[in-house]
């Protein structure tokens, strides 16, 4: 025993002038016949405790790099490249569908169609997630939900679209789309009272300038001052209550989109490969009773060219949404949706046929500064 305890001594002393630092381990225990020294601990044990040290000794030293961090990398130009890419196009398909839908509605009897023209949007979007599901592409492995738990979500996503596409029928493409940033304090409200959500009070604040500069441009887009030689009929209180419509079921299928993913732990692909071929069997439903189809030989081949383009458009949309949510951050994506917003509300009072008088100008850029404000107030919160 000696012998041992001596051969241990010089085993200790001959690590200690190597940098080891060999210690004793005393694990929690309730007694002190279960404490554990070198002299019974078996080799591979003792092999653990010099590596451990060893990584101890040169982590001190420096000698080990650094831990690599998304701020240490070098940005990638072709992944920087491809997520420029997907902006265009996400910018790009969004203000083209809105001129689009706009002109599809424009003819009478297509405008009659808003069911049957969503459930078209429904097929191609769900076609195309099911192209990207497969293993030719494998952007996203598809997650079955069951029908029962998906058709309240399905059923908001159809009113959604035909309310957002009843309201670009009657209104101004400038007034449509300035209605549409009043999603944002509509999601606030409804994540506040049925939620519990909270949101910081300068955000809040950010909020009123933009009610009111909606309120300005919805007032006088539907009195617009006179033209000479071409007189302007308003349309009326019917457009407003449309678009405060469409953006009230807009928040709520915004905020059960969330719901919906956390509780089913799945990404956007999978939740909307889910939504999209039950929208589209939940309107077809509803064509015989809402729907008025045109004589279909008399429709000029440029109006079935226009809802060819519209439905390629939407998927094109869809797919790029979630590229630029996975590979951009978050001011990248606000930036990109603020974007868009202004060049369909500039676009569209330069060819909306209607002069822009100063105060709805004005409510405008109230409209717009809020909104920038909003972006800028939240994405300075911690997460």
């Amino acid at each position: 025993m000696d012998a041992l305890k001596t051969e241990a001594e010089k085993l200790r002393l001959m690590n200690a002038e190597k940098g080891y630092n060999l210690e004793v381990l005393r694990p929690r225990s309730q007694s002190g016949s279960s404490e554990r020294t070198l002299l019974n601990m078996s080799d591979t044990e003792m092999e653990e405790k010099r590596r451990s040290s060893d990584l101890e000794k040169e982590a001190a030293e420096g000698l080990l790099p650094k831990t690599i961090t998304k701020d240490h990398l070098a940005p990638d130009p072709l992944a920087r490249a491809k997520m420029l890419f997907w902006m265009t196009v996400n910018t790009v398909a969004t203000v083209l569908i809105v001129f689009c839908n706009k002109a599809v509605f424009s003819d009478k009897s297509f405008g009659q169609c808003q069911a049957a023209f969503a459930a078209f949007h429904f097929v191609v979007t769900g076609t195309t997630l099911y192209m990207l599901s497969r293993p030719m592409f494998a952007m996203f492995d598809p997650k079955r939900i069951g029908v029962s738990q998906m058709l309240p979500l399905a059923i908001a996503m159809a009113a959604n679209i035909v309310g957002m596409n009843l309201s670009l029928q009657v209104s101004t493409i400038t007034f449509y789309q300035i209605t549409r940033v009043l999603l944002t304090p509509c999601v606030a409200v409804i994540n506040f009272f049925f939620y519990k959500k909270y949101i910081p009070r300068a955000a809040a604040y950010s909020l009123i300038p933009m009610c009111f500069g909606v309120a300005l441009i919805s007032y006088y887009d539907q009195n617009p001052a006179p033209v000479a030689g071409q007189p302007i009929k308003a349309v009326g209180g019917l457009s407003v209550l449309l678009a405060l419509g469409s953006v009230s079921i807009s928040g709520i299928y915004t905020v059960w989109v969330g719901t919906y993913q956390r509780k089913y732990e799945v990404n956007g692909f999978q939740l909307l490969y889910n939504q999209a071929p039950l929208g589209a069997v939940v309107l077809l439903y509803a064509v015989p009773w809402t729907d008025k189809f045109p004589a279909l030989d008399q429709a000029p081949m440029s109006k079935w060219m226009m809802i060819l383009l519209s439905g390629f458009l939407a998927a094109m949309i869809n797919v790029s949404q979630f590229f630029i949510i996975g590979s951009a951050g978050a001011v990248e994506s606000t930036v990109v949706g603020h974007m868009k917003t202004c060049l369909i509300v500039v676009i569209g009072a330069f060819t909306g046929g209607r002069i822009i008088t100063d105060k709805a100008a004005l409510g405008i850029m109230l409209a717009l500064c809020s909104i920038f404000a909003y972006s800028y107030i939240m994405m300075r919160q911690p997460k």
